[in-house]
């Protein structure tokens, strides 16, 4: 069978929400061979209508039964739904790419981003694990750069400051920046605090050890998709009054000595990234740069002051798609050229 003639059945769990909406669309943009789109939601969010290659869509609930026949599932509705359906669509066949939580930390479950791990995907024989975790927003971006990086210079340590769209909290982040635009009272449960004309140095629940449970998902996640346990990262992770696009700060130490012009030159060339480094002509990454766009943008790169073998940069990629709904659909671009070649 040729690769022009296979086609997938897939599923969208979480079809009516900010991600699984970005993943239709990314499908969509990227050509993904669907054969058929199943899009699903919750019990509140069902028979809503979503929108595929000028078709219309109705979203139905998940079942047992509604698995069977899907070959690719893409989850993003939330860890506990993700714990409740993603074995139950496996045994009925599917491949799951899940984008919650639920799996990324699990041994035996890969954590991939396909500029980095992509053989993870597969097992020894070359099939595909049944379920294959989507990481963090925050973390997909960083790795993307420490990838070139570490293969050519060996990474140490880096430290990690964010500045997160409202948006990494879905529609619910973007509804309550909104309303306070407006002036409306808002509870504050979305984002602890005001978020408009503000920063709020808190994503997720603090841990006992002071970190947040964000900043430890890029310390484990971080280690696990690298493939190296002795990597250190020290994070702070802040939410900004943004609608798209994360921004990260970077202070990136390396094994060995590096020419930064060099070091430019590499990134340039690496799958995934877009360099952005002329700051006499004010060009470097923004938000609004990377909004609707799939690629981690890179700039502002420099020497550390007090460390020779350290680096300084600023990237930033759009969180809905890199940090999600792209990198789900590039691990089943992965799995379908896999195929192809089989």
């Amino acid at each position: 069978m040729s690769s022009s003639d296979f086609r997938y059945r897939v599923a969208v769990l979480g079809a009516t929400g900010l991600v699984g909406r970005t993943m239709i669309q990314v499908l969509e943009e990227r050509n993904f061979p669907v054969d058929e789109l199943v899009p699903l939601a919750s019990q509140r969010s069902a028979s809503q209508i979503v929108r595929f290659k000028g078709r219309e869509f109705i979203t139905a609930v998940p079942s047992g039964d509604i698995f069977r026949n899907v070959d690719i599932a893409l989850f993003s509705a939330g860890a506990s739904a993700s714990r409740e359906w993603a074995h139950v669509a496996a045994a009925a066949g599917a491949i799951v790419i899940d984008n919650s939580s639920a799996f990324r930390m699990e041994p035996g479950i890969p954590l991939v981003v396909p500029e980095v791990n992509p053989e993870a995907i597969f097992k020894a024989d070359g099939t595909p694990e049944s379920i294959i975790a989507n990481p963090n927003c925050s973390t997909i971006q960083m790795v993307v750069v420490l990838k070139p990086l570490y293969d050519r210079y060996g990474v140490k340590r880096v430290v990690v400051s964010t500045y997160q769209s409202v948006t990494g909290k879905g529609k619910a982040g973007r509804d309550a920046l909104e309303s306070e635009l407006a002036g409306e009272v808002q509870e504050q449960f979305t984002h602890f605090h005001q978020i408009a004309f503000n920063a709020v140095p808190q994503i997720d629940t603090f841990t006992e050890n002071g970190y947040t449970k964000e900043e430890m998902k890029m310390v484990n996640e971080t280690r696990k998709i690298m493939g190296d346990e002795a990597l250190a990262v020290s994070p702070t992770t802040v939410r900004i009054p943004v609608y798209g696009g994360h921004g990260e700060s970077l202070n990136i130490e390396l094994e060995n000595e590096f020419d930064i012009d060099e070091l430019r030159a590499l990134l340039a060339s690496s799958p995934g990234i877009i360099l952005q480094d002329d700051p006499s002509a004010r060009i470097y990454p923004m938000p609004l740069t990377s909004y609707e766009r799939d690629e981690v943008f890179a700039g502002r790169i420099r020497r550390d002051f007090w460390n020779p073998k350290t680096l300084n940069m600023w990237i930033v990629a759009d969180n809905l798609r890199k940090g999600a709904a792209t990198n789900a659909v590039q691990i089943a671009e992965v799995i379908a050229a896999r195929q192809e070649k089989a």
